[in-house]
């Protein structure tokens, strides 16, 4: 049986999950493709790669030894497709804003990635919230943003979507809801509700709660993904958050299941932001090319 490059990205997303479950979600494939691939990656290698525990996917001795070389493998592949396109001829420095949770969730994979590819190019990056990003490239203080694109409303800020984050609602291993066929609007505003209020998070639950005849019941608004994390898993109450953000164990190792509701939720969107008829310098041109290749967006 031969050694595919599915079967490595596969095992990678496993590994950095924990968790079959939410490596499929980052993939946007089903459970059974990625077990599927890690047996028959383990069969290839002749080595289990996973200890199968309660907790998720843990790492085996081989499988650690394994990863460090599926990561050069996937690095090497990275930069044979990318040998005739702009790299390092590219120079410059390029400023980049970014939000909490585009900076906390999303683009550190991609900073790396670029440095890489762009070694002549400076990359500052900035942690701001969406109106200082917002003014910040209006009056060129900054080159591109990487930020929440659905929140941006300023007609002099040109958006490019990345991706769509479905947002769920969150609840702990043993939770009610769980063993309800569909669970909408009605029946979350009957739980206690964590409102998370980092990148603008509570204006946007509130905007989509309006649109029903219901109002969440919340009993803490917080800044911190960790805690509503916490609260949830320890059964204290609900949230509806983005899978981007969502992890299945809190840091005490509490179980975070998710359920899709059956009543229409607005996506988390995530995309890079620049003033309107702005000039690309070659290292804007550079970026925002190795973000449309990595997301499938036609040049």
């Amino acid at each position: 049986m031969s050694l595919s490059l599915r079967q490595i990205r596969y095992f990678v997303a496993t590994a950095e999950s924990g968790q079959v479950s939410q490596a499929a979600v980052n993939l946007a494939i089903s459970q059974s493709a990625v077990t599927t691939a890690i047996k028959d990656l383990e069969a290839t290698v002749g080595a289990s790669l996973f200890e199968r525990t309660p907790h998720g996917m843990d790492l085996t001795v081989a499988g650690r030894r394994f990863l460090s070389q599926a990561y050069e493998i996937l690095q090497k592949i990275d930069e044979a497709t990318q040998l005739n396109l702009v790299s390092a001829e590219v120079k410059g420095t390029l400023t980049i804003a970014a939000t909490y949770t585009v900076i906390g969730y999303f683009l550190p994979f991609h900073i790396e990635r670029m440095r890489r590819q762009f070694p002549g190019i400076e990359i500052q990056l900035f942690e701001l919230n969406r109106e200082s990003i917002e003014e910040g490239l209006l009056t060129n203080r900054y080159d591109l943003a990487v930020m929440l694109t659905s929140n941006i409303l300023n007609p002099e800020l040109a958006t490019e979507k990345l991706l769509s984050s479905q947002r769920r609602l969150w609840v702990s291993a043993r939770h009610r809801l769980l063993e309800q066929e569909s669970v909408g609007f009605r029946e979350v505003a009957e739980e206690n509700y964590i409102m998370l209020t980092v990148d603008e998070a509570s204006h946007t639950s509130l905007r989509y709660w309006s649109q029903t005849p219901y109002l969440p019941r919340i009993t803490l608004r917080t800044s911190s993904v960790e805690a509503v994390r916490s609260l949830v898993a320890n059964g204290q109450g609900v949230a509806i958050l983005s899978d981007m953000v969502h992890r299945p164990w809190s840091l005490e190792g509490r179980r975070i299941e998710t359920i899709a509701l059956k009543d229409p939720i607005p996506s988390m969107d995530v995309g890079l932001a620049w003033r309107r008829n702005a000039e690309f310098t070659p290292a804007m041109e550079a970026v925002r090319s190795y973000f449309r290749r990595s997301f499938n967006i036609p040049e």
